[in-house]
């Protein structure tokens, strides 16, 4: 169907932060298949771990055990300090299977009619209820009537949550992205997460984070809530968990782990041993070549350089990010970036129409990323230099 517009290359080949096309072209990748790529491009750990795990069991469905997905799930809890995992195939079934608990919850409680505080600005998927929940009229459009149950607010801002627990007693949970992705690169202050916490403590609200672009290391931590000192409720996850198999999960703690029962939720692909297999083998290489201390050593070294650069231009609004979650914000709208870095064999990404984003591979080595400050420093300051004239 005609739901994409490709650009005009086909890549045919990947390794490390590499990619290569049908014509032999070499580029570099500073957007890891929009965060996916954690490793990079056919790292041969997870490659040998796939075609071995591929060549013994594939596939059994959850009537059974599955060891891998135990072993999968003890690891996440270990790290994250959640107690249960609920294993699906993505971003935005993870998020939806969060937004059922939270519902599930709210009805333990005996509320009639649940509801669930959001933010503006926020992306959670592309299903009908994480499009309703996120705060982005352009993947809404067209697929009225949305869901009932969701409240929005504005992101970073305490005193608007604070108001609708005032006047609002139907709420169950909140949905929140630490750090927004396609919103933007939104970095809050980081005592949002620790009021947000404390609201919802205070109020017996679910706190649900959506880490589906953030973590597994991006933010220079495991999650990007460990850099605010609490715990969630619930935390999504999904993108670079598989090192590009398609993997997603929903992790819960405390009374949250414990609402659903059999029968409540379920997914036919979720947790497969191959799955598993690609995700356990992604956290055992990020936890051996200390690539959660790369993401933090590098990301700071390109948001210092790209500061020192644009210190001058007016155009650049701001510099934002963590870890290896870069945007850089201009004063007007400039998609045609996109297009002009692939010219230059370099791949990056345009959202909220003004904010260039930067999500390499957490793999990058320091010369790696100082070409990619190189051709992006010189494409934003040729776009700023045109659009002045």
């Amino acid at each position: 169907m005609n739901t994409y517009s490709p650009l005009p290359v086909t890549f045919v080949k990947g390794e490390g932060v590499w990619l290569w096309d049908d014509q032999g072209r070499r580029y570099l990748d500073a957007l890891a298949g929009i965060a996916v790529c954690g490793l990079g491009h056919c790292h041969p750990k997870v490659t040998k771990t796939l075609c071995e795990q591929a060549g013994t069991l594939v596939h059994t469905s959850n009537l059974y055990h599955i060891e891998k997905q135990e072993e999968l799930a003890t690891k996440l809890a270990s790290l994250s300090g959640m107690d249960n995992v609920f294993f699906c195939n993505s971003g935005a079934e993870a998020n939806e299977s969060a937004i059922k608990l939270a519902r599930m919850y709210g009805h333990s409680k005996k509320i009639d009619l649940p509801v669930i505080i959001v933010m503006e600005q926020s992306f959670h998927g592309r299903t009908m209820a994480t499009l309703t929940a996120s705060g982005n009229r352009k993947v809404q459009a067209g697929f009225e009537p949305l869901l009932t149950g969701f409240v929005r607010v504005p992101y970073n801002n305490l005193d608007a949550v604070e108001q609708i627990a005032v006047h609002n007693k139907n709420v169950a949970a909140v949905l929140v992205e630490p750090y927004q992705g396609e919103g933007g690169v939104n970095i809050p202050q980081v005592q949002y997460l620790q009021g947000l916490r404390k609201l919802c403590d205070e109020h017996d609200w679910v706190l649900m984070l959506d880490e589906v672009q953030c973590g597994i290391g991006r933010s220079g931590k495991w999650f990007a809530f460990q850099h605010s000192d609490i715990v969630p409720d619930v935390m999504t996850l999904a993108k670079s968990l598989g090192s590009g198999v398609a993997i997603g999960a929903c992790l819960a703690r405390g009374n949250a782990a414990n609402i659903f029962k059999p029968g409540n939720h379920a997914s036919t692909f979720g947790g497969n041993p191959l799955a598993c297999s690609a995700a356990i083998k992604t956290l055992e290489v990020i936890e051996e070549d200390k690539l959660i201390e790369n993401a933090l050593k590098v990301g700071e070294f390109m948001r210092s350089r790209f500061e020192q650069l644009f210190a001058d231009e007016a155009g650049v609004v701001q510099i934002r990010g963590q870890g290896l979650m870069i945007g850089i914000e201009l004063s007007k709208p400039c998609g045609e970036l996109v297009k002009e870095a692939l010219d230059q064999g370099l791949l990056l990404n345009v959202t909220s129409e003004r904010v260039v984003r930067l999500l390499p591979a957490l793999v990058m080595k320091h010369e790696e990323a100082e070409q990619v400050i190189e051709i992006t420093a010189m494409l934003i300051k040729k776009f700023l230099g045109k659009n002045n004239c």
